[in-house]
């Protein structure tokens, strides 16, 4: 009896050992028992898998960390992580779980990520980057959004939202205002990108390219809207970006256009002054090009908020009359494109600089129309309401 309960405690003391985190390597026990604990060695050795290690008294424990040197586990870690740039702990437990294969890890980390990435799609994206891209015929401007200024960063979120402002250029958009169209995201979905980007290469649609990158990143990707500008016949078409941290893309846009009746007129200095206005379109946020332009609506809802101010101070009549026109003169100067003070030169309102253009350039220059986007601008509201999307500030 004293001899039986000898062999068995180190029998016990086995098993114990081999469940234990610290020798399977993880929080859970991958130890298999196979018939009683005193069947023969050889019995049982033909029902183990090939990639089992036999231990006797049939036990028997899959081989994980325990095949890869630390030296090797650090650089296969390393290695996917520069391959997908995805967070180390998924790294580390897709290799453990592929048994350190690299290429079935970043199958499996592939995977999983289509996953977590619809799980995130309900989350708020309100930060992000405008990309812009121009030829000879228009520009274009996409909004892609992220959940975190981090992410915008990044430089294959970076790549795919300047891929998307490409393939904006020769996709049509409905008419928004004369010569400016807005690119639904819808219409971009279903078409295929060329990608030749480290980490982000190959022919994709473009809701799986944003799909895979928000895999990448960990957070909600989403394409928000886009819009287009064509070059006018005879002019230019101008673009501003602000906050840029590299050519073509930022947070803030401006693209304007100016017209011009003379194909022979001078482009430098339409050029000149057409890159100044597109930065003031930015800066002033202007909402109508001209007076006239002005909604019935937003004139009437300005009027009341006027007079109510007014009727405050408890004023006559007339004077309250005169304090509305008045403040209305000043409402046209915020709103108003070519009623605006000019930013580079404040002693000009744009009318008068346009003016002056047209003289220097022999014929009369115009305001063909003009785009203000900026990211994430009412996206908050607009998910707490459910209204539509805004078509930007443009005319």
């Amino acid at each position: 009896m004293a001899l039986a309960r000898g062999v068995r405690r180190p029998v016990e003391a086995l098993c114990k050992m081999i469940n234990s985190p610290i020798n399977c390597r993880r929080g859970y026990s991958v130890m298999t028992c196979k018939g009683s604990l005193f069947t023969g060695y050889g019995e049982n050795r033909s029902s183990f898998s090939s990639d089992s290690t036999y231990l006797g008294y049939g036990v028997s424990s899959r081989r994980f960390s325990t095949e890869v040197s630390s030296a090797d586990q650090m650089s296969l870690i390393k290695q996917l992580r520069e391959r997908t740039s995805a967070p180390i702990k998924e790294v580390k437990a897709a290799l453990v779980d592929s048994n350190w294969d690299i290429d079935s890890a970043q199958t499996e980390l592939r995977k999983r990520g289509m996953v977590l990435a619809s799980k995130k799609a309900t989350r708020t994206a309100a930060e992000g980057l405008l990309a812009l891209a121009q030829n000879e015929r228009k520009a274009a401007i996409i909004e892609l959004n992220c959940e975190t200024d981090f992410v915008a960063r990044n430089e294959i979120f970076q790549y795919l939202a300047q891929s998307l402002a490409k393939l904006a250029l020769v996709v049509d958009g409905s008419p928004l205002s004369s010569g400016t169209f807005h690119v639904r995201p819808e219409s971009l979905e279903e078409m295929t990108l060329n990608l030749d980007h480290p980490k982000l290469s190959g022919e994709k649609t473009v809701q799986n390219a944003i799909t895979e990158v928000a895999a990448m990143m960990g957070e909600n990707v989403k394409l928000r809207r886009g819009f287009a500008m064509s070059s006018p016949s005879y002019g230019v078409l101008s673009t501003y970006l602000h906050t840029s941290p590299q050519p073509g893309i930022g947070r803030i846009a401006g693209l304007l256009s100016l017209e011009v009746e003379n194909q022979n007129a001078s482009l430098d200095a339409l050029e000149r002054v057409g890159s100044e206005l597109a930065m003031h379109v930015v800066a002033a946020k202007p909402v109508f090009l001209t007076k006239d332009l002005v909604s019935a609506e937003a004139l009437a809802k300005e009027r009341e908020i006027l007079k109510s101010q007014a009727e405050s101070t408890g004023k006559s009549q007339m004077a309250i009359e005169k304090m509305v026109e008045g403040r209305l003169r000043k409402y046209y100067e915020e709103v108003v494109l070519m009623e605006q003070k000019f930013i580079v030169n404040d002693a000009l309102n744009v009318k008068t600089l346009l003016n002056n253009l047209s003289e220097e350039v022999g014929t009369p220059v115009r305001i063909g129309s003009f785009l203000r986007v900026e990211v994430g601008e009412g996206l908050q509201r607009l998910e707490a309401s459910g209204a539509p999307e805004p078509l930007a500030q443009a005319a």
